[in-house]
């Protein structure tokens, strides 16, 4: 099968044929029909996470139909399409695997980082963590869900009732957040990169009242903000904009230094928390949502080997929405 494969951090990732993987007890072996290109991976391609099995085969937002299994698979059919996210695996004995709250396993399996991932023709997934996916819709369209739609609602879930919410990096996940947000009836402010008329456009387009720079003032204080920009800056800056008793949820994996700033901005009761990984119950959840919602995704599609491009026009932000790579 071709694969990209990341051998080092801050290295281009190189097309290779490898192997086609042999299903272990517990795994099904996929076709990928798509997987989105997540800024995850970007941080695993830039060497700002810093443990991943190198060489590696990254990407963790895939959809693909199960082609083989191993033996004490259940509950899943040779052809059926599934869905493959970030958490990979869970030791499943650990106390906080025991309390329901497996996105903070101590020995996770993490999808394209601790396990090769789906920037390839055909990978690997334990049965117990895939995601059963509607066989009709178009793959691409749904990869991004996968990730960038799974972390937005957990985020969204972070922000409790808020009204007035706050996005901040109006990206994949950002895109797909909005349109939850409005049909709970939330009122959505999205924060651009200065001067990232497309972005903000979309954002209009997709409901929200305000769309603006990350360097300007809502014209209402915010109940709550999510922020998906891996900028740590725009913690206060966040903080500022939110009324007392606000969140500020930090959607991302990874961010830049959060500079100090006076108490009194965090004074009132105001939140700064952050969300790690996602759940089993996250992804049965939100994909309930996505069919009642209707939730669309704005997808640009590139080939397998053009990987390196997606991730260039995603660091540079030149997408709208999210990327996707779609092998064949």
């Amino acid at each position: 099968m071709k694969a990209m494969v990341l051998d080092a951090p801050e290295r281009a990732l190189r097309s290779v044929e490898m192997p086609t993987p042999v299903p272990g007890p517990d795994d099904v072996l996929l076709d990928v029909e798509a997987c989105a290109v997540c800024r995850t991976d970007l941080h695993v391609v830039d060497g700002d996470l810093e443990e991943a099995k190198l060489p590696l085969v990254p990407g963790h937002e895939i959809v693909g139909r199960i082609v083989a299994m191993g033996a004490q698979v259940a509950g899943l059919a040779v052809g059926q399409r599934v869905g493959v996210p970030w958490l990979g695996g869970t030791c499943r004995h650990c106390r906080y695997c025991l309390a329901g709250q497996e996105n903070l396993c101590d020995t996770p399996v993490f999808t394209g980082y601790t396990r090769d991932g789906g920037f390839a023709e055909q990978c690997l997934a334990d049965a117990r963590y895939v995601v059963q996916l509607p066989d009709a819709a178009d793959p691409a369209h749904l990869a991004p869900l996968l990730c960038a739609g799974l972390i937005g609602h957990r985020s969204l879930g972070m922000t409790g009732d808020a009204r007035r919410l706050g996005l901040y990096g109006f990206g994949a996940a950002a895109h797909i957040v909005a349109q939850v947000a409005r049909w709970q009836g939330r009122e959505v402010y999205a924060f651009t990169r200065p001067g990232d008329t497309d972005a903000r456009d979309l954002a209009l387009r997709l409901g929200a009242v305000w769309a603006g720079g990350s360097d300007e003032t809502p014209p209402e204080q915010l109940d709550a903000a999510i922020i998906f920009a891996p900028v740590g800056a725009l913690v206060p800056v966040a903080l500022r904009a939110v009324a007392k008793g606000g969140t500020v949820v930090c959607g991302g994996i990874h961010m830049s230094d959060i500079p100090g700033f006076p108490y009194r901005d965090l004074w009132g009761e105001r939140v700064i928390r952050s969300v790690a990984n996602l759940t089993r119950a996250d992804a049965t959840d939100f994909f309930r949502t996505v069919a009642a919602a209707d939730i669309r995704t704005e997808v640009t599609r590139f080939g397998l080997e053009a990987a390196n491009e997606a991730l260039s026009a995603l660091r540079d932000g030149r997408i709208s929405g999210a990327a996707v790579l779609v092998p064949g």
